[in-house]
């Protein structure tokens, strides 16, 4: 347990000092700027296309080797000095850059920067009716090279092959909301007497007896 805590003090300690380290050479990389012309730089970053905020975008000054994240509204604010350069990256736009003026007054500066869009070839993908080898194996083994067309179109539009297939999907919401404004209207309309029998129906047997005559009744 104590060599624990040893090990977990010197590498704190280490973190410290690095930090240090990192400071100091931050401060000598910038031993020719006047410190008393350091600045607040603010701003928004839009798209060039629609003019429309981005959000996180990544705001990064290789000068002084520090950046910021900008916010869900394009905004950032960040610490600078006269004639860095701000790199602005975000992904599907193209990096660009942006060099503050070295000829302010203020040390406060405000700026909309524009990123435009840019155009990433994705590496080229064959798409394959088959998950995998095993199924297009199983799929050629099995197929009816002799079945035409309209046979096949007869069979998969056939009422068993549609009341098979319904008989498996759950009904959606126009289906649903279908069938209970019919029972509604049907329970309006039947209120006070019995529900309608459509076996004592005239009209219904009659078109049975004539789709019956005619032929529409037999199954192909």
């Amino acid at each position: 347990m104590i060599k624990l805590v040893v090990i977990l003090n010197m590498r704190v300690y280490l973190l410290f000092v690095l930090l240090i380290c990192m400071s100091q050479i931050s401060l000598a990389q910038r031993k020719d700027i006047d410190t008393s012309k350091i600045l607040q730089l603010s701003g928004v970053v839009v798209s060039e296309h629609d003019l429309n905020p981005m959000p996180y975008i990544t705001v990064y000054d290789r000068s002084i080797g520090r950046g910021v994240i900008a916010d869900y509204y394009g905004y950032f604010s960040m610490v600078s000095f006269p004639g860095d350069t701000l790199y602005f990256s975000y992904y599907g736009y193209k990096t660009s850059t942006y060099i503050v003026p070295d000829t302010l007054k203020e040390n406060r500066y405000s700026i909309i920067h524009m990123l435009q869009q840019d155009t990433i070839n994705l590496p080229e993908v064959t798409v394959y009716p088959w998950p995998s080898r095993e199924d297009f194996a199983r799929f050629f083994v099995e197929m009816k090279p002799y079945d035409d067309a309209v046979r096949r179109a007869q069979r998969e539009l056939s009422g068993e092959s549609l009341a098979f297939v319904a008989a498996r999907l759950d009904a959606d919401a126009s289906l649903a909301s279908g069938l209970v404004m019919n029972q509604r209207y049907t329970k309006l309309y039947t209120n006070g007497q019995l529900p309608v029998n459509n076996l004592l129906n005239p009209y219904s047997w009659a078109k049975l007896i004539r789709d019956w005559k005619e032929g529409k009744l037999k199954r192909e």
